[in-house]
């Protein structure tokens, strides 16, 4: 089979693209230090012959291959220096891959995505401000025998009904794309435009998700998928993506960018994107898209390799275009700047910008911290990064670090003030800018942090002391200012750490049967509070989007009280937290205004015993108190959280 040098060879994508006319493929690379380059497939009996791709003088390759269709199977076939010659390489912007052979052997799959049908196009995702995230792990999220079997992208769709009741309204996978074990949190990413292989069913299983898939669909009027369909990995994802839009939740994606898995570089990534030109390299950095730089892996040579930096674009806009995702976190931005430091901030800018004008209203979060969290991450303005958002570590460490010395007992002190002036992160003018949280991945991974029960009272995570505690946690998490993001099990009261490999850590999972069953009473309680808290967030604009005013803060007494607004508008909203162990029977407090203030939420509600609370609301007085010009009194349960709306 000969190729054909494509009529437009400049405007042709990267990789494998099925033409309008189905009439054929056109493969195209980049491999600028190669002396020939192949493609071999099952359309040609996976041999060269003439079948090799044209230079185009730039560094690109490519051909057209009349007669292939969607669904065949290739590799390219590149020949460069090497004293072993010729070498069968996987596409790196190849959209899927076979499960046999097996990755990182896997050949590559012609995927046309404009195959897939889909029905979204009336979604749109919420305004930033407005955004609840639930961050996830696919690979242990849901399904069965997590133990022994990797829990697959159609798995969440078990859950889906769960999330929207609960009210998140954006999900965050952690990242979904091929790495090179069966176990992994995803940051050892290998082919970063194929869906990880293990998240996605078999073949043989796919009968089983039918019904449950074709169920979800005519919920909301759509034709059902035969196995067929099913069966493909990318639309078992756009899939799952097209559902929960169709069902109100935006999914982000968190994606790598500044390094791979340390095993693409060994025996296992020979047929990968390292050393994809097969040079014969005297250092690291001479090969292809990587620097000499090592950060649990090979780092992308973001300073000194052009098309790096139109890869991890392209990749970015990818997802955007072909999997309709809604944002994404990127990991590590500190890095990516440390790493590369004369062109690392321009390429986040490079990135933000083209990511603005493909799908504006898609969220950008960067982790960085160094120096950190620095405004200058976030905004358009002129030097400014460009993301629209950074996680901020100040709520968090002043939320568990209370937690912890409310621990130790009633002697101890707990620095509620530091709570206090990490309610509003400090330097950011817009809070939305800032996503606050109290868990996530690697804070309590399994050899790093506890979660927030066990921090409440170690050895006692169902204890009066422990569930209390924690709820004013996310209390506090969920009326603070800022794009709030919980993790699997918080919204449960999960006390056990996680981690992405149940073989080795044995009993790290986030105990579904415990909830569901019922047999846990204090994950059900718990979980009927943080679905009321949520929704509470929710439907009060000022916990959304309002104005900050700390009305009183205590460390003795370990009372903190703060009023939410909205400028011009009101919808003026009181929280009171206590982190004490004794019930306060008429605690007076600085208030906004005079007048009836309805008590929205108690956390004091949510156990099995007789609460503690106003009776619906309390009066305020006028009669300046501590700048304010007003009073109130209130009954302020042990250990809990209270929410007024006037």
């Amino acid at each position: 089979m000969t190729a054909q040098l494509p009529l437009d060879p400049d405007n042709q994508p990267m990789g494998a693209t099925v033409v309008p006319n189905g009439s054929g493929v056109i493969f195209r690379c980049w491999a600028p230090r190669a002396e020939r380059v192949w493609v071999v497939g099952d359309f040609n009996g996976w041999i060269p012959g003439d079948a090799n791709l044209l230079n185009e003088r730039n560094g690109f390759w490519s051909g057209f291959f009349p007669g292939v269709r969607a669904g065949a199977r290739y590799k390219f076939r590149v020949d460069g220096t090497l004293p072993e010659g010729p070498r069968l390489k996987r596409d790196p912007y190849a959209r899927e891959q076979t499960k046999v052979p097996p990755h990182p052997w896997s050949d590559c799959v012609v995927v046309d995505p404009d195959n897939y049908p889909w029905h979204d196009g009336g979604y749109r995702p919420p305004y930033f401000n407005d955004m609840i995230i639930y961050q996830l792990h696919v690979g242990t999220f849901n399904g069965p025998d997590r133990e022994n079997r990797v829990a697959k992208f159609l798995d969440v769709l078990g859950k889906l009904d769960y999330l929207v009741a609960l009210g998140v309204n954006a999900l965050l996978f952690l990242p979904v794309v091929e790495f090179m074990s069966e176990r992994s949190q995803g940051y050892e990413g290998s082919d970063i435009f194929s869906p990880e292989q293990d998240y996605c069913v078999d073949e043989g299983e796919v009968e089983n998700y039918r019904p449950l898939v074709n169920g979800f669909r005519q919920r909301v009027g759509l034709p059902p998928v035969d196995a067929k369909f099913l069966a493909s990995q990318s639309n078992q994802l756009k899939l799952l993506i097209e559902l929960c839009h169709l069902h109100g939740l935006a999914v982000l994606c968190d994606v790598v960018y500044n390094h791979v898995g340390a095993s693409v570089g060994g025996a296992q990534g020979v047929e990968g994107i390292w050393n994809f030109e097969q040079w014969d390299m005297k250092h690291d950095h001479d090969s292809y898209l990587f620097s000499d730089q090592d950060h649990s892996g090979p780092c992308w040579d973001i300073d000194w390799k052009v098309m790096c930096r139109q890869f991890l674009i392209d990749n970015a806009n990818f997802f955007v275009r072909e999997y309709h995702v809604d944002g994404f976190r990127f990991d590590e931005v500190s890095v990516i700047v440390d790493i590369n430091r004369m062109h690392g901030w321009e390429f986040c800018q490079q990135m933000t910008s083209t990511l603005n004008y493909v799908k504006p209203g898609a969220l950008k979060i960067a982790e960085y911290w160094r120096p950190g969290p620095d405004p200058w991450i976030v905004g358009q303005e002129y030097g400014h990064a460009g993301f629209d958002a950074c996680y901020h570590n100040g709520l968090r460490e002043a939320i568990r670090d209370a937690l912890k010395a409310a621990s130790w007992g009633m002697g101890s002190r707990v620095d509620m003030s530091r709570i206090a002036q990490n309610l509003w992160p400090p330097g950011f003018e817009q809070s939305w800018r800032c996503v606050q949280y109290i868990e996530e991945h690697d804070t309590v991974y399994h050899n790093n942090g506890d979660r927030i029960p066990t921090l409440a009272a170690p050895q006692q995570t169902r204890s009066w002391w422990a569930v209390s505690r924690s709820r004013v946690a996310n209390g506090l998490l969920m009326t603070a200012p800022g794009i709030p993001l919980i993790f699997m099990g918080q919204d449960f009261l999960e006390d056990k750490r996680w981690a992405d490999d149940p073989r080795a850590n044995p009993g790290q999972f986030i105990w579904w049967s415990g909830l569901d069953s019922g047999r846990d009473r204090a994950m059900v309680n718990f979980h009927r509070f943080m679905e009321q808290l949520i929704w509470t967030r929710r439907n009060q604009p000022a916990l959304r989007e309002g104005k900050l005013n700390v009305l009183h803060c205590r460390d003795d007494g370990r009372v903190i009280a703060f009023h939410r607004w909205v400028e011009g508008y009101g919808h003026d909203v009181v929280v009171v937290a206590s982190l004490n162990d004794q019930t306060f029977q008429s605690y007076e407090l600085p208030w906004p205004s005079g007048g009836h203030w309805r008590e929205i939420l108690n956390s004091d509600a949510y156990d099995d015993y007789q609460a503690s609370g106003n009776y619906g609301g309390v009066s305020g007085w006028w009669g300046g108190r501590d700048g304010m010009p007003a009073s109130a009194r209130i009954v302020l349960p042990a250990n809990s959280l209270l929410i007024f709306a006037r």
